[in-house]
């Protein structure tokens, strides 16, 4: 099969931990043929839409980890399957990209994760479907409403709706100095809306990334255990990932989630789960396959590719 992934600029990608490259050596390792676009070559010309494609061979973990091959360019519907695999920030121009992607499923593209689901789940605000996995949680954009949310939790996370990657996210005591700047920030002014979330000490032992695949469980997730005096455990925040079984609380999360994300077009999700609580549903571009499968040897990518290819039979 011909497989075609929208990403970053592959310069911009890292070989040794990537898990769009994961994706594709699996791919490759099956005998499909992989190809990729990036967002900004994607457009819609004469009722089909098309990007600039290059077809390439996956190779090793240095520099050189991709041979290019034959460029052209073609219509998304004359692939198999196209994997949407770029990454945030979810700005106009992302949102843009899936109505193109909407587009060309109408013209017969099989696109993954779907497109429409995608914009249909903010990976913050998406737990508000699951409230009985989710610590005290409050998003509003109104100043009075955050305060008394603080006060009455004491000890809370603030986070943005559209950020990724531990940026934007702050940790507010109710008697922080700080507090009234923090919160007026993060508003800027009353124009955005914020996620506010009781603080969940368990954030010491990780914030476990969990992956579902067509509805089921990775049996492994990547708890990102923060450095000393952080409250994040991004990796890209400096965290250190450290695979580890599902736990019984995980496995109930997952299998409630996964069949329901799963029949609305979501092939991988990413679940972040402190604790007990569930606090982020990703759609977009979920990561660890790479930490995962190499330290637990489970090949996470593998069942990501047979489960895709599952689907398209």
């Amino acid at each position: 099969m011909q497989l075609l992934f929208v990403i970053d600029p592959l310069d911009s990608l890292k070989a040794y931990k990537d898990t769009s490259i994961s994706m594709m050596r699996a791919a490759q390792a099956r005998g499909h043929a992989v190809h990729v676009c990036e967002v900004a070559s994607l457009g819609w010309r004469d009722g089909a839409v098309g990007a600039e494609t290059l077809h390439i061979v996956l190779a090793g973990d240095d520099g050189d980890w991709y041979r290019p091959q034959e460029k052209a360019r073609r219509a998304l519907a004359s692939f198999d399957a196209v994997l949407m695999r770029k990454d945030p920030p979810f700005d106009l121009e992302y949102v843009t990209s899936t109505w193109l992607l909407s587009a060309a499923e109408r013209g017969g593209a099989r696109v993954f994760n779907a497109p429409a689901a995608i914009r249909d789940h903010n990976e913050k605000l998406a737990i508000a479907e699951f409230p009985q996995f989710v610590a005290p949680t409050l998003v509003a954009r109104e100043p009075g409403a955050l305060h008394g949310f603080i006060d009455e939790q004491r000890d809370v996370i603030l986070k943005r709706l559209d950020s990724m990657g531990g940026e934007n996210i702050f940790r507010v005591r109710a008697d922080d100095p700080n507090r009234n700047a923090i919160v007026e920030i993060m508003l800027q002014g009353g124009t955005r809306s914020i996620m506010a979330q009781r603080f969940i000490p368990e954030i010491k032992d990780g914030d476990k990334r969990i992956l579902l695949i067509d509805g089921e469980p990775v049996p492994y997730s990547l708890a990102r255990i923060p450095k000393p005096g952080e409250s994040r455990g991004n990796l890209a925040a400096g965290g250190r990932g450290v695979a580890q079984p599902l736990s019984a609380r995980d496995r109930e999360i997952a299998l409630a989630l996964g069949p329901r994300l799963a029949a609305r077009g979501l092939l991988l999700v990413g679940l972040d789960v402190i604790g007990d609580y569930l606090t982020e549903v990703n759609v977009t571009s979920p990561t660890c396959f790479r930490e995962i499968q190499d330290q637990s040897g489970f090949d996470v990518a593998g069942m990501f590719v047979d489960a895709l290819i599952k689907g398209l039979a």
